[in-house]
């Protein structure tokens, strides 16, 4: 009977050509989702004929990912001769055997980018873990010119000067250079169920400046453990950057688009940026021009459906740059974040690292020792304090719900 049935579902189509059978429905595919950024911060000097292994560490897991790669500060054309990914074994750069993949673009294997701009890779196969690191390895055969990268990766990366070949390599044993930076490559998207992405926007003190390199303990990276790896974290830090001018790398109210709202699966946007504006030069002394950023990028932001948090700049008196009237600023802008209404949610980081017998200085435990940044401990206080404004129920119409909702562990 089994045989009958077969038979007659697939004749009955043929000779009743208006009988139509129930399809069955495809299952949607998942969304991906960003799992790891660095934002395009400057240049430095091409290195051709070599491959860059650049090593990234992932918030979210997923079934396949794909990179993302800049030539956004670049003069001229960027030839990519070859990128490759791979799951990392343990430290240094041998990949986990039977992992590494070769990227396409649009089914090549080699990809011209224009100057000014970026480009990403068709979707990789690859199954990664939660808070995994991966090897992103570029191979540049040409003088390209400048190259995009990130300056203050507080990460070892690994490079083969002589590279032709050695994209593909998952012995690690061709790359005997070391170097800080993150070249070329700006995101990881991955395939998956989780529930969006958490843009961390700012300046040096979400990109790391004062935690410990190689231990991933700037406070975007305790915010993901914190959120369970359920949601991305994506660490939009630029060391040096401001608010209102360019400075290192393009102003936040430049670089908005291509560095948190255009990147996969946002839901939130964190802005922790306008020290640099303060204590800079030219020094920024007027708090309305910040209230007026401020509300720019919220309305950017909630025009494509993100809920932002507004995060209080934090003291540092003791640093070089700092003087009375700059103090006064800062204060004057503080109160506006918390009590302009602009954000959908608050994040006190002020509160949270402030010395309360000497509020102007970050508290000692806290203090890497240049009385502006924080070591690994002030880290973990200002990721507790987002973490708060993100799955609390705040007050008032606005955001009657959590930002972000609490879920169970998920294990790494």
């Amino acid at each position: 009977m089994a045989k009958v049935a077969r038979s007659l579902a697939v004749l009955l189509p043929a000779l009743l050509p208006g009988l139509t059978l129930p399809a069955v429905a495809e299952p949607a595919p998942l969304p991906w989702t960003g799992s790891w950024e660095t934002a395009p911060s400057s240049t430095a000097a091409a290195l051709p004929g070599a491959a860059v292994r650049n090593v990234v560490h992932l918030s979210i897991g997923g079934t396949a990912v794909r990179v993302r790669l800049s030539n956004r500060l670049g003069t001229r054309p960027l030839h990519l001769g070859a990128v490759t990914v791979a799951r990392r074994r343990e430290a240094g750069p041998d990949a986990v055997p039977g992992t590494l993949r070769t990227a396409t673009f649009h089914g090549a294997r080699e990809v011209t980018v224009p100057p000014g701009e970026d480009t990403v890779t068709d979707p990789v196969p690859l199954r990664v873990r939660p808070a995994a690191d991966l090897l992103v390895t570029v191979y540049t055969p040409d003088d390209s010119g400048p190259a995009t990268h990130h300056r203050t990766a507080l990460q070892t990366s690994y490079l083969a000067r002589a590279g032709a070949g050695r994209a593909a390599d998952e012995d690690g044993g061709a790359y005997t250079a070391t170097t800080s930076r993150w070249y070329y490559v700006t995101g990881v998207d991955v395939r998956g169920a989780a529930g969006g992405s958490v843009v961390a926007f700012g300046d040096s003190l979400t990109d790391g400046n004062g935690s410990t390199p190689d231990t991933d303990r700037r406070w975007p990276d305790r915010l993901a453990r914190l959120l369970r790896y359920r949601t991305g974290v994506l660490n939009a830090g630029i060391s040096g950057n401001r608010l209102l001018r360019d400075g290192t790398g393009p102003s936040a109210l430049a670089r908005l688009d291509a560095d948190a709202l255009g990147r996969a699966g946002v839901r939130v946007l964190v802005v922790f940026e306008g020290i640099n504006d303060i204590k800079g030069t030219p020094e920024a002394t007027d708090p309305a021009a910040f209230a007026d950023a401020y509300r720019t990028l919220v309305a950017r932001a909630h025009a494509r459906g993100i809920r932002v948090v507004g995060v209080t700049l934090t003291p540092y008196a003791g640093y070089a740059a700092w003087t009375a009237a700059r103090e006064a600023v800062r204060l004057r802008v503080n109160a506006f974040i918390r009590t302009g209404g602009a954000f959908d949610a608050v994040a006190d980081a002020d509160a949270a690292v402030r010395d309360p017998a000497a509020p102007a200085r970050i508290l000692p435990a806290y203090d890497p020792g240049d009385h502006l940044h924080f070591n690994d401990t002030g880290m973990a206080a200002v990721a507790d304090t987002v973490h708060h404004a993100l799955t609390r129920h705040p007050p008032g119409p606005r955001a009657a719900a959590p930002l972000i909702p609490s879920a169970p562990s998920t294990t790494p």
